[in-house]
């Protein structure tokens, strides 16, 4: 007769099988705790308990997925962004945690502010703009993305998620035309060509290039946001963009360009890497 095995068995073997394939171990973990709807202290408490043979077959599956190179967010069908599970596709980018910082800071920034009306711009599966909008209801959201597929995601997790925004299709500004806004976010494709042997393949295979990749060394939609803005922005709105890690110097100068009476900083993620531009105007 068979033994069972034990949540802690079953999965001592899919992370030992993951790292001998050079990957990270921890994701059966997450695999793991994310199919079963669990806490950390969920799996502790079963891990000396017999697991379900659905359970032990979904895990192995899971695991066999990602160890033919499909991301763990595709798999799942969704991730995490600002404790909020947000549905992602081949569409649409990865959220990263990077970007959560960029709205802990919008929050920050304007924690006493009245109603405001924003602008997302790129917004891929709509983490900025939901998450604004779900924060502070109050303000008035709209989002644009040059990709159909990305909006329906995006229009999709608004659904979800109660996030009444206005969604537009677009290259950039030229949806909103001439209308007025208090704040700008976006957070724009800025990889160079240059750059394309430092990405992961993982990433290469499974994102689209479009909102990965920039031309003019991934500067092009910097330079394009720089000359529409101006025409965009109401009396002392604010401009919040991430940036790649070596283009604060580059960024930062197109703004001062671009808004000469502006206060235009750059600042670091927490990893210390320049992440973020803000132009604060007069």
């Amino acid at each position: 007769m068979k033994t069972k095995l034990t949540y802690r068995e079953v999965l001592h073997g899919a992370s030992s099988f993951l790292e001998s394939q050079h990957l990270d171990g921890y994701v059966a973990e997450r695999f793991l705790v994310e199919r079963q709807g669990w806490t950390k202290t969920d799996l502790v408490l079963h891990l000396t308990t017999e697991i379900p043979t659905c359970v032990q077959q979904q895990l192995e599956q899971d695991v066999a997925d990602f160890v033919k190179g499909r991301p763990v967010q595709h798999i799942l069908g969704y991730e995490w962004f600002y404790e909020r599970k947000f549905n992602v596709t081949k569409d649409t980018l990865i959220p990263r945690p990077e970007t959560e910082e960029i709205i802990a800071k919008y929050l920050e920034r304007n924690q006493e502010q009245p109603p405001l009306t924003v602008l997302d711009i790129g917004t891929g599966t709509g983490i900025i703009g939901i998450t604004v909008k779900r924060e502070r209801p109050e303000d008035t959201v709209t989002a644009i993305d040059i990709s159909p597929e990305a909006l329906q995601v995006a229009e999709e997790n608004a659904q979800i998620l109660g996030a009444d925004i206005r969604f537009l299709l677009g290259d950039l500004t030229e949806p909103v035309g001439q209308e007025k806004f208090d704040r700008v976010i976006s957070n724009p494709p800025y990889i160079s060509e240059a750059e394309r042997p430092l990405v992961d393949d993982i990433v290469l295979e499974n994102e689209p290039h479009l909102a990965l990749f920039a031309e003019n060394d991934g500067l092009l939609i910097y330079q394009r946001l720089a000359k529409e803005l101006p025409s965009l922005m109401n009396p002392a709105g604010e401009i919040i963009l991430e940036i790649g890690f070596q283009q604060g110097a580059a960024v930062k100068a197109l703004f001062m360009k671009a808004f000469p009476q502006a206060q235009v900083e750059v600042e670091k993620d927490l990893s210390g890497l320049d992440r973020m531009i803000y132009v604060q105007l007069p």
